[in-house]
């Protein structure tokens, strides 16, 4: 059973209706159309709360997405790249974001920087496909991963600030 907040999470976010992947060239436009209004919302969202945390793009077809997610540790913004393209079977399998300067880095991602969403949100977006779209993706599978990790990682000296990295570079 989920908790409360992740309840909350998922009720502010739109549930997307159409049933279609980049396969259905009749249907994809509209369920595309559904996926922009539904991340747009969740910005606008996050930006009223003081929770802006990411920047997405996609190709001109809406199966390859790339942008910039960041963390807050300690009063320091850690900034990565981000990037997914959307499954052949897409809404009914989930896109594995990858974020690729954090390969290697901790046992909770797969080859090529893809993290791990097996354990809580993959079950998640099985049980609520295909009303969930990427918006989902971002508040339920990233954000969570970006909030147990980057600290971990941090602390571990994985990954180090922008700052801190060229002031030891210079001395």
């Amino acid at each position: 059973m989920a908790d409360e907040a992740t309840r909350r999470a998922v009720s502010q976010i739109p549930l997307l209706k159409t049933h279609a992947g980049p396969r259905d060239r009749a249907l994809w436009p509209q369920r595309l159309k559904e996926e922009y209004q539904a991340l747009i919302h969740f910005v606008e969202q996050n930006k009223a709360a003081d929770n802006d945390w990411f920047r997405l793009e996609s190709n001109a077809d809406g199966t390859r997405w790339t942008g910039t997610c960041w963390f807050i540790h300690e009063l320091l913004r850690y900034e990565f790249r981000l990037e997914f393209d959307v499954p052949v079977t897409y809404p009914d399998t989930a896109p594995e974001v990858a974020v690729p300067e954090l390969d290697g880095k901790t046992a909770k991602m797969y080859r090529g920087g893809k993290i791990c969403l097996t354990e809580h949100f993959a079950p998640l977006w099985a049980r609520n496909a295909p009303r969930f779209g990427l918006a989902h993706l971002m508040a339920l599978g990233l954000g969570p991963w970006l909030a147990v990790e980057v600290p971990d990682l941090i602390s571990k000296g994985h990954v180090i600030h922008k700052e801190q990295q060229r002031e030891a570079a210079a001395e």
